[in-house]
C-alpha cells in the first residue's frame, strides 16, 4: 500500500499528522486479523459508507481472508464544513439483499455517531443475521448519541483530520496519511 509518488503539496495544509502512512498500514494488518477472526468460517456482506471509507474499505478487505460480497450506501451530512451541518440523508441505498447474512459496516470515523446510528438502524431493518460496525477513526469527544463501533482502528482526540480517504470538501482524500487541517485551510 506504500506510495511511490512524490509528496503532495496539500501536505503543507496540515498543522501536523496524526496518523502517518507506515502506523495506518500496520493497523490494517492487525484489524483485518481480528476480523478474519470474528467472521472465520463464514461469508460477509461489507457495506461502506462513502466517499470517506472508500479508500479504508479497499485496503482493509485485501486484508481479509473470508467469503465477502461488497456494496456500498452514500449519505450526506457535512456540506463542505468541518462538522455536520443536518441530519444524516441517505442518498444513495444498498443493493445487495442482506436479510440472514453477517453485514460489516464500515466507516472512515466515528464522531458524533449520527451516521452510523442512522445506517445501522436502516440495515437492522433489512432483518440481517448479524450487524457490526467498523471504523478507522473513533472521535469519542464529540460523541451525540450512544454508539460504539465493533472493530476500531485508531482513536483519536477531538481534531479535524483529513487523508486516507477523509476530506474537506471533497479535497485531502488522497493523502497517504490522516493529519490536522490547518484552522486557515477550513474555509472556502
Amino acid at each position: 500500500m506504500p506510495t511511490d509518488n512524490p509528496p503532495s503539496p496539500q501536505l503543507n495544509d496540515l498543522a501536523s499528522i496524526l496518523l502517518s502512512e507506515e502506523q495506518i498500514n500496520t493497523r490494517l494488518k492487525e484489524l483485518g486479523a481480528e476480523i478474519n477472526a470474528a467472521y472465520a468460517g463464514r461469508e460477509i456482506a461489507v457495506i461502506a459508507i462513502i466517499n470517506g471509507a472508500v479508500i479504508f474499505v479497499a485496503d482493509i478487505i485485501r486484508q481479509l481472508n473470508i467469503p465477502l460480497r461488497l456494496d456500498c450506501i452514500r449519505v450526506s451530512s457535512y456540506h463542505n464544513s468541518a462538522s455536520p451541518q443536518q441530519a444524516p440523508e441517505i442518498i444513495d441505498r444498498i443493493r445487495l439483499n442482506i436479510e440472514d447474512v453477517d453485514v460489516l459496516l464500515m466507516d472512515d470515523i466515528l464522531d458524533t455517531g449520527n451516521t452510523l446510528a442512522a445506517v445501522s438502524k436502516v440495515l437492522r431493518s433489512m432483518n440481517p443475521a448479524s450487524l457490526k460496525t467498523c471504523v478507522l477513526l473513533d472521535k469519542k469527544a464529540r460523541r451525540a448519541v450512544e454508539f460504539e463501533a465493533d472493530f476500531v482502528g485508531f482513536e483519536i482526540p477531538d481534531e479535524f483530520v483529513v487523508g486516507y480517504g477523509l476530506d474537506f470538501a471533497e479535497r485531502y482524500r488522497q493523502l497517504p496519511c490522516i493529519g490536522v487541517l490547518k484552522p486557515e485551510h477550513q474555509g472556502i
